[in-house]
């Protein structure tokens, strides 16, 4: 039995991974900062040992995973290599760990980890499968027919892997630390498409996914006329949507979906796209579709006496966008507040007119500091400088965090890939000290 040491474990992709491997009766153990994460749940579940970093981590008989975040120079890769033990990067173990199952990679600029999470939960219904999910979440079962896993473009990495199937839920221009353009993002896209095996199952109402060629056949899902998966007579309540599917113009079956959005119905039908493609019983994705109750910190609901929290990892203006459009189908009527914490600033300044238009249709905006990530520390451009292109935004910390007051029975989305959670948990505990006074 092989025991791995992970150096990054509390990744989102790391943790996936490590619990997948746990899961296989692997001996798996790891290391990262000593703050917390989310992430880090599910490994105390397995009894996972997560140390600080150190040198001191790296002994003999360790294959060492690495996250992507850390350098060769790391002291704990440095030791590895010292010691002459395997060090091998996140993308390239699960390129080879993949090749056990029917892999279905998740790719896009928007929606893959609620695309994979629901892929997932229906593949379910039919069997035990293993699966990574891009919010912490993994589960590893020893001959599974089927791997889910998310596949993230950044830095190409999504390049490693050779899929049987991929999904593609838009394609959109993000990663400006990394991408150059428009045109890279496309080029890279175009090169991880020419690596799938079986099928690609891409969204036909997003422009960009329509210039992908392959030498796969590419099926297309969407809410446009022309795709080959396409969903009619759609109602919208405030418990879900429901709707019927068309395949290539003939009445194929209806769904209900438990999740507000036009985003979430083009999720479902990419992975009913994939089951039918694979001849799954309609009727159990229908039931499994139901039963849905979504990924971490993907419009997650707190419901409090006096308001609604939500709490979501939209970072950039298109998923800002599906995240008021979601609050505004599930609870009409309600005053929408943003509370959105920017991150990193290079995407901050290169999609500033983009978030300035887009938070602009809550119904106000609170704005918090810029998160500038492990890459990326710190930058010229401030959170004012988003402000100013917002009528009535303003600046927020978690000292002046009562002003939420100001909005009574009202719907606060708390927005952001940082620790914008930190927010989220300042007016909960506000909120609690407000009853007992």
């Amino acid at each position: 039995m092989t025991k791995f040491h992970f150096t990054g474990i509390k990744g989102s992709g790391m943790s996936s991974l490590a619990q997948i491997l746990h899961d296989s009766s692997n001996e798996v153990q790891g290391s990262d900062v000593e703050k917390y994460f989310f992430t880090e749940e599910p490994l105390q579940d397995r009894s996972i040992n997560v140390f600080p970093f150190s040198e001191d981590n790296i002994t003999e008989g360790l294959t060492i995973i690495a996250g992507n975040a850390f350098p060769d120079s790391h002291p704990e890769l440095v030791k590895a290599k010292e010691l002459g033990l395997e060090v091998i990067r996140y993308h390239d173990f699960l390129a080879k760990y993949m090749k056990q199952s029917v892999s279905v990679a998740i790719t896009g600029t928007h929606g893959k980890t609620s695309t994979t999470g629901l892929l997932a939960h229906v593949l379910a219904g039919y069997e035990p499968l293993s699966y990574l999910i891009g919010d912490g979440t993994g589960k590893g079962v020893k001959d599974s027919k089927y791997f889910v896993f998310e596949s993230c473009e950044y830095k190409r990495h999504f390049l490693a892997y050779e899929p049987d199937y991929a999904i593609i839920t838009n394609i959109d221009y993000d990663h400006p630390d990394y991408f150059s353009d428009m045109d890279d993002v496309l080029n890279a896209f175009g090169e991880m498409a020419l690596n799938v095996n079986k099928a690609i199952i891409a969204c036909g109402d997003d422009a960009n996914c329509l210039s992908i060629q392959a030498n796969v056949p590419v099926v297309l899902y969407g809410l446009g006329e022309g795709n080959d998966f396409s969903a009619s007579n759609i109602v919208k309540t405030a418990e879900g949507t429901s709707f019927d599917v068309f395949v290539r113009n003939e009445f194929y079956h209806s769904f209900t979906i438990p999740m507000p959005g036009d985003h979430a119905i083009k999720n479902a039908l990419a992975v009913i796209a994939l089951c039918q493609y694979e001849d799954l019983d309609p009727s159990v994705v229908e039931a499994q579709l139901k039963s849905f109750m979504g990924v971490k910190r993907r419009f997650t609901e707190i419901k409090t006496d006096d308001a609604i929290l939500i709490d979501d990892y939209a970072h950039h203006p298109t998923e800002i966008r599906a995240t008021l459009q979601s609050a505004k189908q599930k609870y009409p009527g309600r005053e929408v507040i943003a509370v959105f914490q920017p991150h990193t600033f290079t995407r901050t300044a290169a999609l500033l007119d983009e978030f300035a238009e887009s938070l602009a249709e809550a119904d106000q905006v609170y704005l918090c500091d810029i998160f500038g990530s492990a890459r990326e520390k710190t930058g010229s451009l401030t959170v004012d400088d988003l402000a100013d292109k917002i009528p009535g935004a303003a600046h927020i910390t978690v000292d002046s965090i009562d002003c939420l007051d100001a909005h009574e029975d009202a719907v606060f989305l708390f927005m952001g890939a940082g620790d914008v959670q930190k927010y989220l948990t300042a007016y909960q505990q506000h909120l609690t000290e407000k009853k007992t006074v």
